[in-house]
């Protein structure tokens, strides 16, 4: 095959330069969405590019290509090695601290009952993952430069159960239902959380045993030794949670007439440890709108404002993201707010300890007129100025201006307070300059309306 003309050499050269700084933004997480788009269109360039050429690294005819394992890690961009692993990335996915790993690696992370994000330590509870596309064709592009076999994707195959786990099980059931000794119920109830913590397969056996969480529940309330035992409430929360976690559970638990009751009364009447893992295991299970639903209507909100209220730090970050996955049902959001969510948002940002999460939700309410109204109320304006003036998060930056626009949307007379504050800091210009997409759109947009209410303010001063 005819070498490319230098020119075309250069030009590709160029192209891969430029992704390699792309693929290091947008995986560093501090890209906008038109990384994204620039990334695509220099990958495709690039494809362009080398149509008819050999590629660096191309293989010749007859030749086959390497496994892209027996590729020297210097040599790989280090963004397409996931983090667990050291090795090329076969399926890249992102999780919801916004890293990137190999699908299979961090899957085991997550089975193993980890819940920090490996990279950022940041508590991850949403385990869902988001196939990274642009990173997987960017380590397709470099696989064919350089001669090596693109990693297959793996079969996601259900966890396979074996019968001595289900042995293992059954006798640990058998001891938390049928015996008459507490002190072995207590054991027992212990040693099913240690399983379901580290094992997805013990996971997914609720699925053959879709029973399992009421009979546990039962023997709780109908053994004296069990009823007021904290450890014994907080161990069984934990199996919940930890059941909750394999996703095909999720709608077994929110059919369950026991689990939901026992969660949000856990979440009401149990210690701080019961609460958090309560707030957590309804997190998990408001993935599906069904349990939405029923939890919002089975009254878990009002107790979840309350732990985002006196909660523990751990605590209050578990009940904000409940909260917040709830309120993604526009009938949750009436609850909420009638719960008083406004209020306590807007006080956990002023006392700075839970400012991204609280204002992730109160911009998910902001949509409403009677909700605005009420943050208006508690003083909202000022908070939001104060948010985008000292946040460091850009996302709490681009939220507060969700809200602020909201905000002056609905009384015009905030316009004029907002100008004030304008003038003297300048936050939202500069938030127009450099802030994320959305940021700058809201941004622009309260600036805009600050132009033209100046008319109005200086009709009658003119001679």
């Amino acid at each position: 095959m005819a070498k490319p003309p230098p020119a075309e050499e250069e030009e590709a050269a160029a192209l891969r330069r430029r992704l390699r700084k792309l693929v290091a933004t947008i995986t560093a997480d501090c890209a906008g969405a038109d990384a994204f788009d620039e990334a695509a269109a220099a990958l495709a360039a690039l494809r362009q590019a080398e149509v008819g050429g050999s590629g660096k690294g191309a293989r010749g005819p007859g030749e086959e290509a390497r496994p892209a394992e027996e590729a020297d890690e210097e040599a790989v961009p280090p963004q397409f090695l996931c983090p667990i692993s050291c090795k090329i990335m076969a399926d890249p996915v992102v999780v919801e601290s916004g890293q990137t790993y190999d699908r299979r690696f961090i899957v085991k992370w997550f089975s193993a009952g980890n819940q920090m994000c490996p990279q950022t330590k940041q508590v991850i509870l949403n385990t869902t993952l988001i196939p990274n596309l642009l990173i997987r064709s960017m380590i397709a592009q470099w696989c064919t430069e350089n001669g090596f076999a693109l990693p297959p994707l793996e079969n996601q195959e259900e966890d396979y159960v074996s019968n001595s786990e289900r042995r293992t099980f059954d006798e640990i059931f058998n001891k938390i239902t049928l015996s008459s000794n507490s002190t072995e119920q207590k054991q027992a109830i212990k040693g099913l959380r240690l399983l379901t913590k580290r094992s997805s397969e013990f996971r997914a056996l609720l699925e053959e045993r879709p029973e399992s969480i009421s009979q546990m529940t039962f023997a709780r309330f109908s053994t004296p030794g069990l009823q007021n035992d904290p450890q014994v409430v907080e161990d069984m929360v934990t199996i919940i949670l930890n059941f909750s976690l394999h996703d095909s559970n999720k709608k077994i638990i929110g059919d369950d007439p026991e689990a939901i009751p026992f969660l949000i009364w856990a979440l009401k009447s149990g210690d701080m440890g019961s609460r958090s893992n309560s707030a957590a295991a309804i997190f998990t299970l408001s993935a599906l709108d069904s349990n939405k639903e029923k939890i919002g209507e089975l009254g878990a909100i009002e107790p979840l404002i309350d732990l985002l209220d006196h909660g523990s730090i751990i605590a209050k970050k578990d009940a904000a993201s409940a909260i917040f996955n709830l309120c993604m049902l526009h009938e949750n959001r009436s609850i909420a707010t009638n719960s008083g969510i406004v209020d306590v948002a807007l006080r956990a940002i002023g006392d700075q300890s839970l400012v991204e999460e609280s204002l992730a939700i109160l911009a998910l309410l902001s949509s409403n007129y009677d909700m605005v109204e009420l943050m208006i109320e508690f003083g909202g304006a000022t908070c939001m100025l104060q948010a985008i003036r000292e946040s460091e998060c850009k996302r709490s930056k681009e939220n507060a201006a969700v809200i602020l626009f909201s905000i002056c949307m609905y009384n015009r007379k905030k316009v004029k307070e907002v100008e004030e504050d304008e003038n003297t800091n300048g936050s939202l210009a500069s938030l127009a300059q450099n802030g994320t997409p959305r940021a700058r759109r809201k941004a622009t947009a309260i600036l805009e309306m600050m132009k033209r209410a100046k008319p109005m303010h200086n009709r009658h001063s003119s001679c």
